[in-house]
């Protein structure tokens, strides 16, 4: 075995990962230090020095990949107190008897035991492991190990090693010979998320796909028939419709934990992100993921793909909108339900009020751009596993602003449009309009589910963009918008077409905020279904806007059905990022984007652009 003393091997850059520390005691002449050097040379030493120097077992030469330290005490170099500090660092602790000697097996119980509880206390969670030694000094077989004939010396250490990675403790209850209730609430979690038709019952298909995530490996054919036949055998609803049902699978990983292989249930749940203590990790839940300034995050198409197959799973009745009971479904693998009624607000329902395919993609769409380490907690929770165990294979990290500037494109598929006015503009029923939600649906809705952000998809050239509405509530002229607040792909300045007073407010908002920078503006004169107001302002809305060189107000009512040409084209501004500085060219002749154009015309107004690019960098 290839073995290092602690000191050559961090010379070496071992690994930092704490790994596994033994700590072998017991009287003097029992064979401690013996056991550790037959280990590292398997040879039995002839001549023993009171004390073997601590070892490290590098990870690549143990079964289960972690470093491990080997600690020797001896009570004639050391004394009590360096004792109770190797006590507290140690993971595991392996108390040594000479077979041939019941003295030394009594100062287990009447010395050792009693000083370890009165240091790490009587309820201390270190595993003790028994080991008797020189068994080839008596002529009766036992599982003893001896130093000499080098019997069961690998076992031993593998057995400590074990002791600490796979604990017996948080598994099962000895008493009761049962799984201890957060097993079973773990394990019950895994296998919902597995059971991928949501029948109750894990198939032969799901069974090996479960068998592929955690082993790498799926069942042959007859091992999966022994598997049940097992279960048959001893729980009668254990298999159903040659199917594993939810008690087979828990009586199943108390078998492996009677027969002493807890390793097997121990990886399952390591793979589903379960840590000694039975709780999802921190760094499963939250992988780590830098996102520059300037970039945002959407899903990619692993990302939505596993949407749809959960959605596609827990719509039940195939009516292709979530109910609240399959909602409820859906989360139940997760802490708490972490959707409330607003949401509903935010995205595309039925008529029922339910949230649909296209609503649900458009919240999770939502979450990852406002909120990324949410949606990496809830992918984990829900069960996603990537190419790279971990959620960030459904999440991209666009290319930041400044370069989407520089090269006058973006690759990005979602658009932050920040809506701003007074009050009483028509904010919140303009970014409902998005949803199609005239003004009489939208004033049903109660405050308190109101949500700040609406999303829907749209067509940019033939191309499937999400654009998100954001309502920034400022209550007065004087109140200050926060750099968040400003910061956005397009911003959508609301007035009141009725109000003389109304535009004074969002002229104000551009010069202060907006006048100097490159995101693109659209004024919206909303409310247009009423008679237009003189503006009490020095420059009317149209030709505040030929002034400034953007777009000239865009009309908008909410009175009936609202029409989807404005947040096309919000969506359009905040694709060409540079569509600001284009005004200066193609504002001039008043020319802009018709929605509703037909393809030849978008393509010629393409081809526009293009000149217009040439111009601009002339």
């Amino acid at each position: 075995m290839k073995v290092f003393s602690r000191k050559s091997y961090e010379k070496m850059g071992g690994s930092h990962r704490r790994g596994v520390r033994i700590l072998l005691l017991g009287d003097a002449g029992v064979g401690k230090t013996s056991l550790i050097l037959s280990l590292v040379s398997e040879e039995f030493p002839e001549q023993v020095p009171p004390r073997a120097e601590e070892i490290t077992i590098p990870p690549d030469v143990t079964p289960e990949k972690v470093p491990t330290h080997i600690v020797d005490y001896s009570e004639r170099e050391q004394n009590v107190e360096q004792l109770r500090a190797e006590l507290n660092r140690s993971d595991v602790i392996c108390v040594v008897y000479s077979v041939e000697d019941e003295d030394t097996l009594d100062r287990v119980t009447g010395h050792w035991l009693p000083l370890i509880r009165s240091t790490l206390g009587q309820h201390h969670h270190t595993p003790i492991i028994l080991v008797g030694n020189k068994v080839d000094l008596v002529d009766y077989s036992t599982m003893e190990c001896s130093a000499r004939t080098l019997k069961n010396i690998s076992e031993m250490f593998y057995y400590a090693q074990k002791a600490v990675l796979h604990p017996t403790a948080p598994l099962y209850v000895l008493e009761e010979r049962d799984l201890t209730e957060k097993c079973k609430k773990a394990l019950i979690r895994i296998f919902k998320i597995c059971d991928t038709d949501n029948d109750g019952l894990l198939n032969d298909e799901e069974l090996n796909a479960f068998q592929r995530r955690c082993f790498n490996a799926p069942l042959n054919p007859q091992a999966l028939e022994e598997l049940k036949t097992v279960v048959k055998r001893n729980v009668s609803d254990g298999v159903h419709a040659d199917a594993l049902t939810q008690r087979g699978f828990l009586f199943l990983h108390r078998l492996f934990i009677q027969r002493g292989r807890h390793e097997t249930t121990w990886t399952v749940l390591r793979k589903f992100g379960y840590n000694d203590n039975l709780q999802l990790s921190k760094d499963y839940l939250f992988p780590s993921l830098r996102v520059p300034p300037g970039s945002s995050t959407e899903l990619n198409h692993a990302g939505f793909s596993f949407l749809m197959s959960l959605f596609e799973k827990y719509d039940q009745d195939k009516d292709d909108a979530l109910g609240p009971q399959e909602l409820i479904d859906l989360f139940s693998t997760c802490p708490v339900m972490p959707w409330g009624p607003d949401v509903l607000n935010s995205v595309h329902t039925n008529d029922k009020g339910w949230i649909t395919l296209q609503g649900f993609l458009a919240q999770w769409t939502l979450w990852t751009l406002l909120d990324i380490q949410r949606t990496l907690e809830y992918f984990a929770y829900l069960g996603y596993c990537g190419s790279d165990d971990s959620q960030l294979s459904a999440i991209t990290v666009t290319r930041e602003k400044r370069l989407d500037l520089q090269k006058k494109q973006t690759m990005r598929n979602v658009y932050q449009c920040h809506v701003i006015g007074p009050q009483d503009a028509g904010k919140t029923t303009f970014c409902q309009g998005l949803l199609g939600r005239p003004l009489e649906d939208t004033h049903e809705i109660p405050n308190d589910r109101l949500s700040r952000h609406t999303i829907s998809t749209l067509q940019v050239y033939g191309q499937e963009k999400y654009l998100v509405l954001h309502d920034i509530d400022v209550h007065n002229i004087t109140d200050a918008l926060m750099p968040s607040e400003v910061q956005c792909d397009v911003a959508c300045l609301v007035y009141d077409v009725s109000n003389p007073r109304s535009f004074e407010y969002v002229a104000r908002i551009y010069l202060k905020y907006f006048s100097e920078l490159a995101i693109p503006v659209l004024f919206v004169a909303n409310k247009g279904d009423m008679s237009a107001a003189r503006q009490d302002y020095i420059l009317q809305p149209t030709s505040f806007c030929h002034k400034h060189k953007i777009p000239p107000p865009h009309p908008f009512s909410s009175a009936s059905q609202p029409k989807k040409d404005i947040y096309t084209k919000l969506a359009t501004m905040a694709a060409y990022p540079h569509l600001k500085q284009l005004g200066v060219v193609v504002g001039e002749h008043s020319t802009w984007l018709k929605v509703s154009l037909g393809v030849a015309a978008i393509a010629a107004f393409a081809l526009l652009l293009a000149r217009a690019f040439r111009s601009v960098d002339r």
